[in-house]
């Protein structure tokens, strides 16, 4: 493979990183309302989701899900509601009288890193889409040589490389405006306005064939 594919090959996964969506409202609110660590386990969450889809895809698991309609639809359909759950939840917690004068006051309540990862991991294999796009992508840079699977790997790994670094500069710059953003009233409309953000995300899937 030549250098000017894998050059190529960055460039793709660095639009597909940048393409706001699913990962990045994760991103941001674990680390918008539970602070740096929430928001790097959230990234270490989708990354793994990644890498999971992109493997798949290396050994063809994810051509079934882009020839079966049923399985796509059920894919999307569960990562729908999980999305529009998410938001639903987000804004219920978000109302005035389920909070009260304690929590008005204090900043918001860390997360476990863990749920944070689990959360990242579950919207991205939940999202059809991102196995979708290795499949249709992928292959085209892959040589037809025996040594294709580990140029695949390759590719995988800087895709990997791109969407860490990404999604890592993100949480650096939403953890410099959290002081601003997490003001009390700032902070209930960000909740509010990212909660219909992701439930409008999980419309968009449910309703996108």
């Amino acid at each position: 493979m030549e250098a000017q594919q894998l050059i190529a090959w960055a460039l793709v996964a660095v639009i597909g990183a940048a393409t706001p969506g699913v990962d990045l409202m994760i991103v941001l609110r674990s680390t918008l309302f539970h602070g740096r660590r929430s928001g790097f386990a959230a990234v270490v969450g989708v990354e793994v989701g990644h890498a999971i889809w992109a493997v798949a895809s290396l050994v063809g698991l994810t051509a079934l899900l882009a020839a079966s309609t049923i399985a796509y639809d059920v894919v999307r359909i569960a990562g729908a509601c999980y999305l529009v759950w998410l938001g639903c939840m987000a804004i219920w917690k978000s109302l005035p009288r389920n909070r009260s004068t304690d929590t008005e006051t204090a900043a918001p309540a860390p997360q476990n890193p863990i749920d944070a990862a689990r959360s990242g991991l579950i919207s991205n294999m939940l999202n059809p889409k991102v196995g979708v796009f290795y499949i249709s992508i992928l292959p085209q840079f892959l040589p037809t040589e025996a040594t294709a699977g580990g140029w695949g790997l390759l590719l995988v790994s800087i895709a990997l490389a791109v969407g860490i670094i990404w999604h890592s500069a993100i949480v650096l710059a939403a953890t410099r405006a959290r002081s601003v953003l997490t003001r009390e009233r700032v902070r209930i409309w960000l909740d509010r306005t990212s909660a219909a953000v992701m439930i409008a995300l999980g419309v968009r899937l449910a309703t996108d064939h």
